[in-house]
């Protein structure tokens, strides 16, 4: 199989859609941004705006080069899959929302409790303001980490690698107003979804906040790990890593944590210390929550 296939059969021509959705996406993160220059005595900071714009080129670029751990081994589960799961029914279609759901779940757990892929997240998690434009900012290094793989199983079942793609695309889209601060709690549709509220949660760096809120669309996860925490009235979210990061420099927020991962694995004495660089958890001032 030639590259071009393996290219077609995983990373499909979604330009008219993706463009679409980032017009619509980048306008409302202006938009906030214009209100709260206005209205906020803090300002906006459009620096950061800027880095988050240099963070979404940067990534469209990686994707261009069709660089992906993750796209050999998804087309080889699709290959060897149980059975083909039709999205023609609502069972099926609801079938495919539960299981992206909860390989997301682990997929984000995993991207705050595994080193090699905080790597790549901590970007996301590196803005010392919760602000829409906060949630376009993911990171270059995501195609290259194979982070992708915690939805194999999902093919492995059935489901075909573009259906589970999109639907993953459409969790991440569902999340980006959660990352406006000035929504209130939502009253009964908190215990079922992931709102605002939990969000914040997830983004502050307080200690009482850490590790915890990984769901996409719902919570339910969550509350089932033990992974919940809902936001207190008394300890207002403070955002950012643990250690902050002031820099607007995008090569520093981008790879400072991949420097230090790799400066760490070469002085580390013997293969268990390295793998724990790699593998362990981040240490505490790598990490926000």
């Amino acid at each position: 199989m030639n590259a071009h296939t393996l290219r077609s059969a995983v990373s499909p021509d979604w330009q008219p859609w993706l463009l679409a959705a980032l017009l619509v996406v980048v306008g409302a993160a202006v938009v906030e941004g214009v209100v709260r220059s206005l209205l906020d005595a803090r300002g906006y900071d459009w620096r950061a705006f800027g880095v988050t714009v240099v963070d979404v080129l940067g990534r469209r670029a990686v994707d261009a080069l069709g660089l992906s751990l993750a796209a050999p081994m998804l087309l080889w589960v699709h290959a060897h899959r149980l059975a083909t799961i039709p999205l023609d029914g609502a069972l099926a279609i609801a079938g495919l929302f539960v299981g992206v759901e909860f390989c997301y779940y682990w997929h984000h757990r995993a991207s705050h409790r595994v080193r090699w892929f905080w790597a790549t997240h901590c970007v996301h998690h590196s803005p010392n303001e919760l602000t829409l434009a906060a949630a376009l900012r993911l990171g270059w290094t995501g195609q290259l980490s194979g982070a992708a793989l915690f939805f194999a199983p999902l093919v492995w079942l059935g489901f075909a690698p573009l259906a589970v793609l999109a639907a993953v695309a459409l969790n991440l889209l569902y999340q980006f107003w959660l990352h406006a601060t000035w929504i209130p709690k939502l009253g009964l549709l908190e215990w079922l979804l992931n709102t605002p509220s939990h969000h914040r949660v997830h983004h502050a760096s307080n200690d009482a906040y850490l590790d915890c809120n990984y769901g996409g669309v719902v919570i339910v996860f969550d509350r089932l790990f033990g992974s919940f925490v809902a936001e207190r009235v008394d300890l207002p979210p403070r955002y950012g890593l643990t250690a902050p990061l002031r820099s607007h420099n995008p090569l520093r927020i981008e790879l400072h944590e991949w420097a230090a991962l790799a400066r760490d694995a070469f002085s580390a004495r013997g293969w268990r210390e390295r793998l724990h660089a790699l593998l362990g958890p981040p240490g505490r001032d790598a990490r926000s929550t």
